[in-house]
């Protein structure tokens, strides 16, 4: 690599203009990346490293087909650059359908708010995931198992394109992910909790009640009822509407997923009503602060907010500027990849429910019979199909909390699941514990908000009656 990303602008700049007239779009990304990882397991220390990494990737389209080469010797470059445009040649027999963007050079970095974690040293960084690591395990004696993770990674991206755009981007993220086992017998309880910025490293530093909270959930689980099996009308906190509106919509929203499904197409077509008048569904990296927030995306297409839902109806949604232009629409600047391992695919940024209008304490008025349910152990989703674990749960009895239950999970269709939301809450929370997996980029940080919802004629797992 060159000895500095000055030099690289040049020599960038240099290789698009010399192959530029071979391809229909060229364009090329360096990349030089920093991180910690450590992971704790009960006693035991599995990881603790520091890594650093340089390396680049070229993505050429020529009549509609891709190439795409990576590589970790700048000395190599112009290889790449013949085999992404060789393999772009070979498989292009259509039409190159680009969304048009401005052509942009800028230098653009997301600003900390506090300690950046590159000056915190890797001991510091053991000894707080020690620290955590001790409440959980030491907060009751049946905390059986422990889990503590860390990582912090710092990128510094610049992208040439044949469009005429250069572009220089950094930013840092942080995550941590704590979880306890708790055994009595052949019960098992699990409780978890993820956190993220990219602020600054004072925000992991003072979890210690969250995580003593994750160790009890665990322990006070093993003593409750399950919870009997039924539909139910459900009121769900935020962190879970935050879940649900990534898992079970967003990806739906994602174009990558349509353009090429004549079926879900014609289910996810504009103008189509979902939900009622109240519902409003957002997507964007422009809204700061978050940890799915950035200046520009990977193709160079600037931040936006999108409206995905307005009034219940659907009127929006996610692209690159591939999908966009195939599906003659606007490019949203979500087309993202994780590093310069992968291409730029469609991804979500922060995704929100907007809040509503119903006070939370009415939420539950008139339920005879129903549940509560508040943060996510885990989940799955299958197209429209959903699944989600609740960290915790309450029935509701005539309009009231009442006991607490466990085993809880949440199931439907996200279809039907949206046109059941009855009242939308007040209240709003940011959730930044997301780590988004899609083709094989998993751990893509991401934003995720919501109010409280009350949901009827919800599946939820347990015993059965």
């Amino acid at each position: 690599m060159p000895d500095s990303f000055a030099q690289s602008k040049n020599l960038l700049i240099d290789a698009i203009a010399r192959y530029r007239d071979r391809v229909d779009y060229l364009a090329i990304r360096l990349e030089e990346s920093e991180g910690t990882n450590i992971l704790l397991r009960g006693d035991k220390v599995e990881t603790l490293s520091e890594t650093i990494a340089l390396g680049g990737q070229v993505r050429a389209c020529h009549k509609g087909g891709w190439g795409f080469a990576t590589f970790n010797k700048f000395s190599t470059l112009a290889e790449r650059i013949e085999e992404a445009i060789a393999a772009a040649r070979l498989v292009g027999d259509e039409e190159t359908l680009l969304a048009a963007i401005d052509p942009v050079q800028k230098i653009c970095q997301l600003s900390l708010t506090g300690t950046d974690p590159r000056l915190v040293p890797l001991p510091q960084k053991k000894e707080l995931c020690d620290r955590y690591n001790d409440i959980l395990l030491t907060t009751n004696p049946r905390i059986a198992s422990s889990q503590v993770s860390y990582g912090d990674s710092t990128q510094h991206i610049l992208l040439a394109t044949s469009e005429g755009t250069l572009l220089e981007q950094s930013w840092v993220d942080m995550e941590m992910r704590f979880s306890a086992i708790a055994r009595n017998g052949d019960i098992v309880q699990t409780g978890r909790e993820t956190t993220g910025s990219r602020k600054a490293y004072e925000d992991l530093t003072q979890l210690d009640r969250k995580v003593r909270d994750t160790a009890e959930r665990a322990v006070t689980a093993l003593s409750l009822p399950p919870v009997t099996g039924n539909t139910y009308t459900v009121v769900i906190d935020p962190i879970l509407t935050g879940l649900f509106v990534h898992e079970a919509f967003g990806h739906l929203s994602e174009a990558d997923m349509t353009y090429e499904n004549p079926d879900l197409l014609e289910v996810m077509s504009m103008g189509k009503r979902f939900g009622s008048k109240e519902l409003q569904i957002f997507d964007g990296a422009a809204p700061t602060g978050h940890r799915g927030s950035y200046f520009y995306d990977d193709e160079g297409t600037p931040a936006t907010t999108t409206q995905l839902i307005e009034d219940g109806v659907l009127v929006g949604r996610l692209h690159s500027r591939e999908t966009a232009g195939k599906l003659g629409e606007k490019p949203t600047g979500n087309a993202r990849c994780l590093n310069y391992h992968y291409p730029p695919i469609v991804r979500m940024t922060n995704t929100w429910i907007a809040r509503g209008t119903t006070p939370v304490k009415d939420l539950t008025a008139e339920i005879k019979e129903g549940v509560y349910a508040q943060n996510w152990l885990g989940g799955m989703t299958n197209g429209e199909m959903f699944t989600f674990s609740a960290g915790e749960a309450w029935m509701i009895r005539n309009g009231k909390l009442a006991e607490p239950v466990r085993d809880v999970t949440l199931s439907g269709n996200v279809f039907k699941t949206l046109a059941n939301i009855e009242a939308i809450g007040n209240d709003f929370y940011w959730d930044e514990s997301g780590g988004c997996g899609k083709s094989g980029q998993s751990g893509l940080p991401v934003g995720c908000g919501g109010p409280s919802l009350r949901i009827r004629d919800v599946v939820v797992g347990g015993e059965a009656k």
